[in-house]
């Protein structure tokens, strides 16, 4: 049986983290920059243990006012401080409650910037390497940081999302467009069950669109969250897949 990942986006104070950890395999906690708190971490991290679901980091841009889906300017060394900063900070907490950090998964607009630009995912990756060699790096499914992640050395994970749009180069539908995001659960499964079946997706605009899927993501701030992730569960489930999570290096 194949096997792929399935995260979601926790620890952001706008979700029941706890109703939906029972359906994922691993979890991109915030790190304080778009949302969260210490409090939050750590209780997060204490859920993701009980649960057994991997422990990932989502460094972000320090911008709570838009959730970090504002894309800022960026210098390489400015984006090298901000990731490493945040990863350290997530696995403080991890470590001292006994466990292992997993990954490293940017969030929002830091994470789409580095898709695009190779000189900020060179960045991302080198912090990563550099505070862990044995994390997994994820990122968006073909991109400049997933490559940059494997000229480093790093194991990484090709994501794509349940949830969101495509255009037909293979990029996320920026939010700004009023159809970014799918918003039944029905609409996201069949998304997925495409993913998997045929290894592509279909564009916003009809294209087929070659993707690579190590993990699937599902956005926890959605208000309907848990209900989206046991009902995605459940379909890739059907669809022949067992769930679990992509070994890190030693």
């Amino acid at each position: 049986m194949r096997t792929i990942d399935f995260n979601c986006d926790l620890g952001e104070d706008c979700g029941d983290d706890a109703a939906i950890l029972p359906y994922i395999s691993s979890a991109s906690i915030a790190c304080g920059f778009h949302a969260g708190s210490p409090e939050t971490m750590q209780r997060t991290v204490a859920l993701c243990l009980r649960q057994g679901v991997a422990i990932g980091a989502h460094p972000s841009h320090a911008d709570r006012e838009h959730f970090g889906r504002v894309a800022h300017p960026l210098t390489p060394e400015a984006a090298y401080a901000l990731t490493l900063y945040q990863v350290a900070a997530l696995d403080g907490f991890v470590r001292a409650a006994g466990g292992r950090l997993h990954h490293v998964k940017p969030h929002g607009a830091l994470y789409n910037q580095a898709a695009r630009d190779a000189a900020l995912a060179d960045a991302l990756a080198r912090a990563v390497r550099d505070h862990d060699p044995g994390l997994v790096l994820y990122g968006l499914s073909g991109s400049a940081l997933t490559a940059a992640g494997e000229r480093l050395g790093l194991r990484v994970a090709h994501e794509a999302f349940a949830e969101r749009r495509y255009e037909a180069d293979g990029t996320l539908t920026p939010r700004t467009h009023p159809d970014a995001s799918i918003h039944d659960l029905a609409g996201a499964t069949a998304q997925v069950e495409t993913m998997l079946r045929t290894g592509a997706v279909v564009a916003r605009t009809g294209e087929p669109v070659p993707l690579r899927a190590d993990s699937l993501c599902l956005h926890g701030d959605r208000a309907d969250a848990a209900a989206f992730a046991r009902g995605l569960r459940q379909a890739i489930e059907a669809a022949g897949f067992k769930i679990g999570t992509m070994e890190r290096n030693a």
